[in-house]
């Protein structure tokens, strides 16, 4: 189990400003290269799952995975299955709506891009088959570091512990320990561009006890 501290957020902000600043020194190429890898990735991952229902989110800035993920992530998905994306609510959590191209996205609040489809609500995300979220970092035993809002950590809350997780990182960002507090939910994957998909030990909730497993 993680160990918890009152210091846990000090160390999360410390790690997360080195974090955000070694992702803004990225030369453009070598980002465009990341993304690519970790879109290619998780494209071969949606294709073998063939999910009926999926989250994911549309990456700004550094983020790895590219602007273009949603519309590579529909592509490879089945004709009558859905692709989920968050819409920030005014509390910091995440509701959901569909992604159906492009053109039914709209700029939002802190630089992110949303869908203008019909919310389904905060619960939606229980129902997913496959569910990514972007992270800063993640540890060996699949505690994340985001940005410091809580969002993903209630909506992963809500995810049956059955349901692929991932997480999207650069290189290097997959480390042996991150700070954890209660509230923290790990993920079971992550993709790096160097390294693909790896599965992350999940201590915390006993993936011994018969979870299942991605191929």
């Amino acid at each position: 189990m993680p160990e918890f501290s009152d210091e846990a957020d000090v160390a999360k902000r410390d790690l997360r400003i080195a974090l955000l600043a070694h992702r803004r020194s990225l030369p453009a190429p070598r980002r465009e290269e990341a993304a690519a890898a970790v879109r290619t990735a998780l494209v071969d991952l949606v294709r073998r799952l063939c999910p009926t229902r999926m989250t994911a989110y549309v990456p700004v800035g550094s983020e790895p995975g590219g602007s273009d993920l949603p519309a590579a992530l529909r592509a490879a998905l089945p004709l009558e299955a859905e692709l989920l994306l968050p819409v920030l609510l005014d509390d910091l959590d995440l509701d959901w709506a569909p992604y159906t191209g492009p053109e039914s996205l709209r700029a939002a609040g802190r630089g992110l891009r949303e869908p203008t489809g019909p919310p389904l609500g905060s619960a939606a995300v229980a129902g997913a088959d496959l569910v990514v979220v972007p992270a800063l970092a993640v540890d060996r035993r699949g505690y994340r570091l985001g940005r410091g809002g809580g969002s993903y950590d209630r909506a992963l809350a809500r995810v049956p512990v059955t349901v692929p997780t991932v997480a999207l990182l650069h290189d290097g960002e997959l480390v042996e320990a991150v700070p954890a507090q209660p509230h923290d939910r790990p993920v079971r994957f992550v993709i790096t561009p160097g390294g693909g998909l790896v599965a992350v030990p999940d201590v915390a909730r006993g993936a011994s006890a018969g979870r299942t497993r991605v191929p």
